[in-house]
């Protein structure tokens, strides 16, 4: 597991940082460039001949026959929405929050499909009376008996964020927007980092990735 971490530079900007959890990055590559610069009429026919042929020859390579077996998309399905009255309700359900005498508060939540599966995901945070209370992050599904329960953690709550936003990606990407603070010294009041999470399913697991940058001026 790898923790972010940001240094500063001598100009006192904070360098941005992208960490990956539970198992490695895989970085995305690029397409191949598009022809760029002037072409006559011809070459353009030519081009565009050469790669209606080339999607013959792909489209060709994927039809298969009963023989041979099926093609199956290497892509999650896309989620589906949840009402809210088919959904996990995070009020059923015990929060793993130490929040001593105080009751907790669900700041942010969605419901969808995953993996097949009523899911609910949630940001909820101690209902402190001062302070800024630092959230956590869970996926709450139906447990054995039917009641919910807390599958996964996607962020502790001591790792002292305050979650902004909270949505779910056709891909069935989870996304977060948090504020969150450089090192102990940084007041509560005052978050310094702007923090970017996104948790996909790989396997049993959820892999996450975190990326931090400095807090814009209000």
């Amino acid at each position: 597991m790898m923790h972010p971490r940001c240094h500063p530079t001598p100009e006192g900007t904070v360098l941005v940082e992208l960490a990956v959890e539970t198992v490695q990055m895989t970085e995305q590559q690029a397409g191949p460039p598009v022809p760029a610069g002037p072409r006559t009429g011809t070459r353009v026919r030519h081009w565009v001949l050469v790669a209606v042929a080339t999607a013959t020859v792909i489209a060709g390579a994927l039809a298969v026959n009963p023989a041979q077996g099926v093609v199956t998309p290497t892509r999650p399905a896309a989620p589906s929405a949840l009402p809210a009255a088919a959904a996990p309700d995070p009020a059923k359900v015990r929060l793993p929050l130490d929040c001593g005498p105080f009751p907790t508060t669900v700041a942010l939540s969605f419901g969808a499909v995953l993996d097949g599966r009523p899911t609910t995901v949630v940001a909820a945070h101690c209902a402190a009376e001062n302070g800024t209370p630092p959230d956590g992050v869970y996926v709450l599904t139906p447990g054995q008996d039917g009641r919910p329960q807390v599958s996964a953690t996607l962020v502790d709550p001591h790792e002292g964020l305050t979650v902004t936003e909270l949505k779910l990606r056709s891909d069935a990407t989870v996304t977060a927007r948090a504020r969150g603070y450089s090192s102990d010294e940084i007041p509560r009041y005052a978050p310094d980092l702007t923090v970017l999470l996104s948790w996909h399913r790989q396997g049993g697991d959820w892999l996450r990735t975190r990326t931090t940058e400095p807090a814009a001026k209000v």
